[in-house]
């Protein structure tokens, strides 16, 4: 990868009324104009995004939100896109101007709180007036970190920026300093996996997809090799190496080719069973797969793709999953498919909710749509643990899993 993914990198939200600079502390500590900047109110319109290297503290990605005072005709609109925020941001940046902190400061820090997301306190435009002591206190019992900073000050900014990185580093989560692991406390060191990954249609010309190359590294990453195979090629592969493979892994659709070829003493599983765990629950999703048991005709079902993407003439969320369950369950289901970071609020109108493996959010994102889903009653599992499970190979797949394999052995002792 020549860029580590979005997906991958520290997300920090700034958040503030309108034109109290928001846009303008981006810029300084990016180092470029990456917002629009304007005396009127209201200058962003929608969450603007920049991705960049914030040395020492790596990948980052900034989301500049609109204001949280936003009274124009698209207002709603603007607020709804800034709100999704709170839920994805790994830590925040609170800006507010000099000695004014009212309601609106008050609700972002309740809902910074609300989604345990570590925050800063920017005082901006300190040039224009001097901080009043009532302004201070407040401040001070609001957070421990704070900058006062005029961003528009280019004779400084370089300091300002040196500041703010101090603080980041100190709120920076655990899980982004010592992520889940992929797939790299499955290899011993100087182990050897073979992943079977079909060319098809929904392949990228000339590419792997992410999660295929983000498994590559992370197998290197604990010092083990990867042999890379097409479906057709793996007998032969497994057949002519001279010891066995620590663990085998294959694209969800080709699963009952690559456990049908796979000696019983191999482990195996598959890239979005491996994502099920790297950037959500397995345990639950595995518990979630059971429910397509219980599914009933007229049920709501809803698949949730995390990217957006043209689709194709079969593909995997919108065709081939849905027939796979009617096929599985006989029954008359009612489908609907959200994609992007679109999320439904009627969450407890559905059933079950069969979400992509999320290579494209965030850990911490894909965590809230279980919480959520989880909160509105509903069951939650991913693709590649859904077709395993109707393909009646779940217990295989699971095989490097030991509680995911262990929660789904009990709901089968249950049902005895």
């Amino acid at each position: 990868m020549i860029t580590a993914p979005k997906s991958m990198r520290l997300q920090i939200g700034i958040f503030g009324r309108t034109n109290v600079g928001k846009s303008s502390f981006l810029n300084m500590v990016a180092g470029q104009d990456v917002s629009i900047i304007s005396d009127v109110a209201g200058t962003t319109t929608d969450v603007v995004e920049k991705s960049m290297e914030f040395l020492p503290i790596g990948p980052v990605v900034f989301l500049d939100t609109a204001g949280v005072d936003d009274f124009s005709v698209l207002a709603e609109k603007r607020n709804n896109k800034t709100e999704k925020i709170f839920s994805r941001a790994d830590i925040a940046v609170l800006i507010c101007e000099v000695n004014i902190w009212g309601e609106y400061e008050d609700g972002i820090v309740e809902k910074l709180k609300k989604n345990k997301v570590p925050f800063i306190v920017v005082v901006n435009k300190i040039d224009l007036a001097e901080l009043e002591k009532i302004f201070i206190d407040k401040i001070t019992k609001t957070s421990d970190l704070k900058l006062e900073c005029s961003s528009l000050d280019k004779k400084r900014k370089n300091s300002y920026r040196d500041n703010f990185k101090s603080l980041v580093a100190k709120i920076i989560p655990d899980d982004f300093i010592k992520p889940q692991p992929l797939i790299g406390d499955l290899l011993p060191s100087g182990g050897h996996a073979i992943f079977i990954v079909p060319i098809d249609l929904q392949a990228p010309k000339g590419r792997l997809i992410l999660p295929q190359v983000q498994s590559i590294r992370d197998s290197l990453d604990a010092d083990a090799s990867v042999t890379i195979v097409k479906e057709r090629e793996f007998r032969y592969v497994l057949e002519n190496f001279k010891r066995p493979p620590d663990l085998v892994v294959c694209d969800s659709q080709i699963v009952n080719k690559m456990v049908a070829d796979t000696p019983s003493e191999i482990k195996c599983t598959t890239f979005s069973t491996l994502f099920a765990r790297f950037k959500g629950d397995l345990v639950e999703e595995v518990k979630g797969a059971c429910m397509i048991d219980k599914l009933q005709s007229g049920d709501k079902v809803l698949i949730a793709e995390a990217c957006s993407h043209h689709a194709l003439e079969d593909d995997i969320g919108r065709v081939k999953i849905p027939r796979w369950l009617r096929q599985y369950t006989g029954d008359n289901l009612n489908i609907d498919v959200y994609s992007g970071r679109d999320y439904p609020e009627n969450l407890s109108d559905f059933k079950l909710i069969i979400h992509c493996g999320a290579c494209m959010l965030t850990r911490k994102e894909m965590l809230f749509r279980i919480e959520k889903a989880k909160e509105a009653g509903v069951a939650v599992t991913n693709y590649g643990v859904c077709i395993s499970f109707v393909q009646g190979v779940l217990k295989r797949v699971l095989s490097p899993f030991p509680a995911a394999l262990e929660a789904y052995n009990e709901i089968l002792k249950e049902r005895l």
